[in-house]
């Protein structure tokens, strides 16, 4: 695999309907869910950019396509800022494992078992998830992944918390 930087990306633009208001916004421990997201993503990276949010990387075609809208809009950047490829993690996501990378970056994307947005994806995805989204489909990340036959990846003893719901959160916090 050729070597390079690395985008990182934080997909935020889910609309948290199970959470009720803005999840990537939620504080934990005094800092929101997208701090903890970003701050978990960085030093894996050499730049890290917000998808999905005011203030960040727009959805790309259009807004309201889920994380795959902000997975291109990451994609789109890194093609066109010199990175190989993007790791993903989503907004609700406050702890990034230092192990993962290693285990997702290889040949072609990878995500870890469970967890979809935790990916590897090489930049040269970018005009494949164009089509993909310009095409009638569910657009579910899970079709992407069989399109593209992404890895899935294992990672023994690995567990992560999910925040969907205010519960998940307080669980976390305490």
């Amino acid at each position: 695999m050729r070597k390079g930087p690395i985008l990182g990306a934080v997909l935020a633009g889910g609309r948290a309907s199970r959470f009720g208001s803005d999840k990537a916004l939620a504080l934990l421990n005094g800092r929101t869910l997208l701090d903890h997201a970003r701050a978990g993503l960085a030093p894996h990276v050499a730049e890290v950019v917000i998808c999905g949010r005011d203030g960040g990387l727009a959805d790309r075609p259009h807004h309201d396509l889920g994380p795959l809208g902000g997975l291109n809009a990451a994609l789109h950047y890194a093609l066109g800022h010199g990175f190989i490829g993007v790791l993903t993690t989503g907004c609700d996501m406050p702890h990034y494992p230092d192990a993962l990378p290693a285990a997702l970056i290889g040949d072609g994307a990878a995500v870890l078992h469970g967890q979809q947005l935790l990916g590897w994806w090489p930049a040269t995805l970018a005009l494949a998830l164009d089509a993909h989204l310009n095409e009638e489909n569910s657009r579910s990340i899970y079709g992407w992944l069989d399109r593209i036959g992404a890895r899935v990846v294992e990672v023994p003893d690995l567990i992560l918390p999910n925040i969907n719901r205010p519960e998940d959160l307080l669980n976390l916090s305490s």
